[in-house]
């Protein structure tokens, strides 16, 4: 079978080692997750979870299903295929002498991202996009010299109304 890239959508009680229990399930798994981020939902003491796993539709089945039993967990949503709004934060230290930091200054308006440290000898850049528009950014600042970067991994939420398919409550 062919792995793809899916992405989860977790809603979990916001209580200590839920976390490391959701992880452990995918390490269990054989699974490298690709991209983990969590924060606070719209719901007090409930979180949210986004994971990008590379996996094949009967391993993805198999995890729901064993997330399902987590009893920390309220609700699972495999959202890969549905329509939604995908976006990350990264930051970018780029090597930027007084010479080239206007050339950068260019590239990072276009993009509509941000400089938001300047050193003697660096500049530093956020940028929030879907990962193709923080791919292309980071291939145009390479030349300058990439020194650092840090990635939140994909949030991710459906379009319009709630999702539809493959969405599953407790209890259900």
């Amino acid at each position: 079978m062919e792995t793809t890239n899916y992405t989860i959508s977790i809603l979990v009680e916001d209580k200590a080692g839920v976390l490391n229990r959701v992880a452990s399930l995918f390490r269990r798994r054989g699974f490298n997750i690709q991209s983990l981020a969590v924060g606070s939902s719209e719901q007090p003491g409930l979180s949210r979870m986004t994971i990008v796993v590379a996996a094949d539709p009967a391993q993805v089945e198999q995890v729901r299903k064993q997330l399902d039993k987590l009893i920390n967990v309220v609700k699972i949503s495999d959202i890969t295929d549905e329509e939604i709004v995908a976006r990350e934060l990264v930051l970018i230290k780029v090597a930027a002498t007084a010479k080239v930091r206007s050339e950068i200054m260019q590239i990072v308006d276009i993009f509509r991202a941000n400089i938001v440290d300047v050193a003697a000898d660096s500049v530093m850049v956020e940028v929030t996009g879907d990962e193709e528009k923080v791919g292309s950014l980071m291939e145009l600042l390479r030349p300058f010299g990439i020194r650092e970067v840090a990635r939140t991994g994909r949030i991710a939420l459906t379009r319009g109304g709630t999702a539809r398919a493959n969405n599953k409550k407790k209890g259900e």
